[in-house]
């Protein structure tokens, strides 16, 4: 099984790009995002996930094991093929992926091409258990990603004072993303405050947008 290949990029597609290793072109499908950074004609290095058919055998590229990672675990959820997961991969960074799963909003796996509402809610779903294994990464403000953290989950209840103060920001009619974040701001600061304290606390956050 192919599981890496280091060559010089002969060819760039919609979906796809031709990896020339020592006069050999392997044909490899990608993401959008891994696309945009590789160049025709410049060396590169594709992790490789490899899928044997009884009609073809099929190689999937990623720049980085972190998006490979979301691959592997986006493909175990039910109706989210090879296909379906790199259009959610192109959509969505490996720590946008992470937060929306984190903050159980369905609403950014609909920017994927192929998913539809009722997919993205199993997605959510499916993946809330998976998220633990999965780093989480911030955003900058310029969408840059920097150095995964993980995501931390407790055992005494606490997971469950987050997640009312997310909804009751929600239903104040923030997006969930947004209150996810600020909610998780305040909470990691602030752990011995009740609920109305934090959700006070949050939308101070919001009032000057520190997150």
């Amino acid at each position: 099984m192919i599981a890496k290949l280091k060559g010089i990029i002969d060819g760039i597609f919609d979906d796809s790009c031709i990896v020339d290793v020592g006069g050999v072109g392997y044909l490899v499908s990608t993401s959008s995002k891994t696309l945009s950074r590789l160049n025709i004609g410049q060396a590169a290095s594709l992790l490789i996930e490899t899928v044997v058919r009884e009609d073809a055998i099929l190689l999937f590229g990623f720049f980085d094991a972190w998006e490979k990672e979301w691959f592997l675990t986006l493909t175990k959820v039910q109706g989210v093929g090879a296909k379906v997961a790199l259009s959610i991969l192109s959509a969505l960074s490996p720590s946008e992926l992470s937060l929306a799963v984190s903050a159980q909003d369905k609403s950014l796996f609909l920017r994927a091409s192929g998913v539809g509402p009722k997919l993205a809610a199993r997605l959510v779903t499916e993946l809330k258990d998976k998220i633990v294994t999965i780093p989480v990464g911030n955003i900058r403000q310029d969408n840059s990603e920097v150095e995964p953290t993980p995501l931390e989950r407790t055992e005494d209840g606490h997971s469950d004072v987050l997640e009312d103060v997310i909804s009751a920001l929600v239903n104040l009619g923030y997006q969930r993303l947004e209150a996810y974040k600020a909610a998780s701001k305040v909470y990691g600061q602030n752990q011995d405050k009740n609920v109305s304290e934090l959700i006070r606390l949050a939308l101070k956050e919001f009032a000057l947008k520190d997150f």
